[in-house]
C-alpha cells in the first residue's frame, strides 16, 4: 500500500511528492503517470519545445533517479480507470489496484476537440510532448497554418508559427484575443499586437467545417469565410480530466469538486487543473489552469495532508509570452469594467495596468514589467477579494 497514492505524474503531482518529502514525510509515496515521460513542464511546448530552441528533454522537471532519491516510487505509461472510495483503491488499465492511505489525484486536462476535425489530416491539438513534436514536424513542411481558438495556447501556438516564417491565421468567436482572462482593453491591445507580426486575426468567427484535398487538411470554413491552411490547429480549450471517476462518488463537475483545503472526499484530494475547490476569499467555487497553481495548490495539499488544516487562498496568476511580450496576469481583470494605466515607459509595450470593477481593484497586468507588477500586487488582497 501506498501511504500517498498521487494519480497524475504532472507539475502538480510532482510538487505535491515532493513537498510531502520536504515538509519530512516518511510514509511511502507513488507517483502514477498516463505518459511514458517523467514529470515535465508544458508551458514550453507552445513556445520553446514548438520552435525548436529547446530540445524536449529540457522540459523534464526531474529525472528518475532524483525521485528514487527522494524515496519516490514511480509507475509511468499506466492510466488510471477506476477509483474505489470504499476500498481505498485505485485500478489501473493493466489490471494493478494501487491501496492508498490518502489519493491525490492531479489529472490534469484533455484537449477539446471540433467533431468535425477529429481525426483529420493535418489537424492538430496540443498537450503532450508527442503532440508537439507530430506539430512541429508538420510545420516544417506548411505554409500556411490556421488556429482554431484565441486564448493564450492558441495566441502562443500562433506566434511561435509566425516566427517559424508561417502564415498565420487565427479564428476566434471572440471579439479579441484572451478576452474571456484580460478583457476587451487588453485584448484589443494583444490584437493589435498579433497584427503588428503579420497574423491576421479573424475575430468574430465560428470555425464551421473543414476543407479536405486529398485525404488532408486544405482550409477551414468559418462564418465569415473560408480560409486555406496547410496545418490547424485546434485550441479551443479544455476539460477536466475526470471520467475515470465516474461512479467513485465524488462530485464532478467542471473538476474535482473539494472543500476550501482542496479534500474531495475523506483521504481524497485533488491539485492542478482538475481541482475545482471553494476559495473562501472569493466565496465561490474556483478552478485554474495555469502553471504556477500547480505549485502553490500542491503545497497547500501536501500541509493538509500533513494536518494543517488551512483553506487554499491564491491570488489568480499566469503569465504568457508572445512576440516578444511576457505579460503577466495577477487577479481576474475580465471582470473589470475599466483599465487603468498604473505605469507607463517610453516604450509603449512596457506598462503596468489596474483593472478595477467599479472603485474595486479585481486584477493587475504587467507588460514587460515583472517588477511593476509584483509593486502592484499590494492592490490585490490575500483572498483575491480586492479591497
Amino acid at each position: 500500500m501506498s501511504d500517498v497514492l498521487v494519480i497524475g505524474a504532472s507539475a502538480a503531482g510532482l510538487a505535491t511528492a515532493e513537498a510531502l518529502r520536504r515538509r519530512g514525510f516518511g510514509g511511502t509515496v507513488r507517483l502514477v503517470g498516463a505518459e511514458p515521460h517523467p514529470p515535465y513542464d508544458r508551458p514550453p511546448l507552445s513556445k520553446q519545445v514548438l520552435l525548436g530552441d529547446w530540445e524536449a528533454d529540457r522540459t523534464v522537471l526531474r529525472p528518475p533517479g532524483a525521485l528514487a532519491d527522494l524515496g519516490i516510487e514511480t509507475t509511468l505509461g499506466r492510466r488510471a480507470v477506476s477509483l474505489d472510495t470504499a476500498r481505498r483503491e485505485v485500478a489501473l488499465d493493466d489490471g494493478t489496484s494501487l491501496p492508498y492511505g490518502d489519493l491525490v489525484l492531479a489529472t490534469g486536462l484533455t484537449p477539446r476537440r471540433i467533431g468535425a476535425f477529429a481525426e483529420q489530416a493535418g489537424v492538430h491539438t496540443v498537450r503532450t510532448l508527442e503532440d508537439t513534436g507530430r506539430l512541429r514536424a508538420e510545420l516544417a513542411g506548411a505554409r500556411r497554418l490556421s488556429v482554431i481558438g484565441g486564448g493564450v495556447l492558441g495566441c502562443e501556438i500562433a506566434a511561435s508559427a509566425r516566427r517559424l516564417g508561417l502564415d498565420v491565421t487565427v479564428i476566434d468567436p471572440a471579439p479579441v484575443p484572451m478576452a474571456d482572462r484580460v478583457g476587451p482593453e487588453i485584448g484589443a491591445m494583444l490584437a493589435e499586437l498579433h497584427r503588428d507580426h503579420g497574423i491576421v486575426l479573424m475575430s468574430g468567427a465560428e470555425a464551421e467545417a473543414p476543407v479536405v484535398s486529398g485525404g488532408r487538411i486544405a482550409g477551414v470554413r468559418t462564418s465569415k469565410g473560408t480560409v486555406e491552411a496547410d496545418v490547424v490547429v485546434v485550441a479551443v480549450g479544455s476539460t477536466p480530466t475526470t471520467e475515470w471517476l465516474e461512479g467513485s462518488g465524488l462530485t464532478l463537475d467542471d473538476g474535482v469538486v473539494c472543500d476550501a483545503r482542496c479534500r474531495a472526499a475523506r483521504h481524497v484530494y485533488a491539485v492542478g487543473d482538475v481541482a475545482r475547490w471553494w476559495h473562501e476569499g472569493q466565496g465561490r467555487y474556483v478552478r485554474l489552469e495555469n502553471r504556477s497553481n500547480a505549485t502553490e495548490q500542491a503545497l497547500a495539499v501536501a500541509g493538509n495532508i500533513l494536518g494543517a488544516d488551512r483553506p487554499y487562498l491564491p491570488v489568480p496568476y499566469f503569465w504568457t509570452d508572445q512576440h516578444g511580450i511576457r505579460m503577466q496576469v495577477l487577479g481576474r481583470p475580465a471582470e473589470a469594467d475599466r483599465i487603468r494605466m498604473l505605469e507607463r515607459t517610453p516604450d509603449p509595450r512596457k506598462f503596468v495596468a489596474v483593472a478595477e470593477a467599479g472603485e474595486r481593484p479585481v486584477g493587475v497586468v504587467g507588460w514587460n514589467s515583472a517588477r511593476g507588477l509584483r509593486r502592484a500586487r499590494a492592490l490585490l488582497t490575500d483572498g483575491s477579494r480586492p479591497h
